[in-house]
């Protein structure tokens, strides 16, 4: 009988909070195959044998400024484990338009390869994920999903931060004259070198390194991350995220100046040596991130743990009976 035919899925009643649909895992499963078997073991267009994870891998260096790269995948696993729980709670039907988001992905996949561009094949990895993961899964899911997949952009060098080398080393060079100077230390500027006027130490360049490219991109990569996971509104992450420019500039300030200082006060060779090596790991990731907590406690006003609580109001009503009720 027809009756006895039909699909009987609306009897199973709706999926049960934390249980993922079986045919999606197994869907998941099989994008994942694909997305390993185009990214580590087709080679990148233009770079002989290396696939184009080889490649990012390689781009992750000292002469890019990214160093960092390796742990912006590290950190992309982390923040969708840290939410696991709460992604399964939201996992429901999928969406069509996911589709249209993966094959916009594989177009910067195919783009990279006829180009030579492993940059665009590589930025179309984020779309392909997320794309797939709302086709999955449903909006619900993708949102919280959209930060963790797309922040693997952030380990892909740009050349317009590169170029930004040259101007970030002149004005930190500036900045660390006149922060010598409110210590009393006299110096002459040439170019991107500091000198001493009364020669108690050797002039001291500021590199490419030093001009504070490699520590404000760090610091871009740790504000994105605090200001996902802050609770505030979008607008103060926003203004959070930003907040790592000026603040990067200001705490590399700093440590240039204490070179200077301990240079001018100190020993030099301990000064140029071992404290140029360590203070950027001493001295300018504690500061960067102490001003980044006193951004984010002025958008909130007060110290993110101490978030003043809302206060219930209550109203006594009384009833005919002349028995008091008290409403919040």
């Amino acid at each position: 009988m027809r009756g006895e035919t039909q699909d009987n899925t609306a009897d199973r009643g709706p999926v049960k909070p934390g249980a993922l649909p079986k045919d999606s895992l197994a869907v998941c499963v099989a994008c994942a195959a694909v997305v390993v078997a185009f990214y580590f073991f087709v080679p990148a267009s233009g770079w002989g044998e290396l696939s184009t994870a080889g490649w990012w891998k390689s781009s992750w260096n000292h002469e890019n400024d990214y160093e960092h790269g390796f742990l912006v995948p590290v950190i992309m696993v982390g923040l969708i484990a840290s939410q696991w729980k709460k992604l399964r709670e939201l996992a429901c039907p999928g969406h069509w338009s996911g589709v249209l988001v993966v094959l916009l992905g594989c177009l910067f996949y195919l783009a990279g390869q006829r180009t030579g561009q492993p940059r665009l094949t590589v930025g179309g990895l984020p779309m392909i994920l997320w794309g797939a993961s709302l086709f999955m899964w449903g909006w619900r899911a993708a949102r919280l999903l959209f930060f963790p997949f797309f922040f693997l952009w952030l380990a892909i060098p740009v050349p317009e931060f590169q170029q930004a080398t040259t101007r970030l080393q002149i004005l930190s060079t500036k900045l660390a004259q006149w922060g010598s100077g409110l210590f009393g230390i006299e110096t002459v500027v040439r170019g991107t070198q500091i000198h001493s006027v009364t020669d108690k130490w050797k002039p001291l360049g500021i590199d490419e390194g030093c001009g504070g490219i490699r520590s404000l991109m760090a610091l871009i990569m740790i504000s994105s991350v605090w200001a996902y996971l802050a609770p505030i509104s979008l607008w103060k992450k926003a203004l959070l995220c930003l907040a790592a420019f000026p603040l990067a500039i200001l705490g590399n300030m700093m440590r240039l100046t204490s070179i200077f200082v301990i240079s001018e006060y100190g020993d030099y060779t301990f000064a140029a040596g071992t404290w140029h090596d360590w203070a950027g790991l001493l001295l300018f990731y504690p500061i960067s991130l102490v001003m980044l907590l006193g951004v984010h406690s002025l958008l909130e006003g007060g110290l993110p743990w101490r978030r003043p609580r809302k206060k219930l109001a209550v109203r006594k009503v009384v009833r005919p009976g002349g028995e008091a009720l008290e409403v919040q």
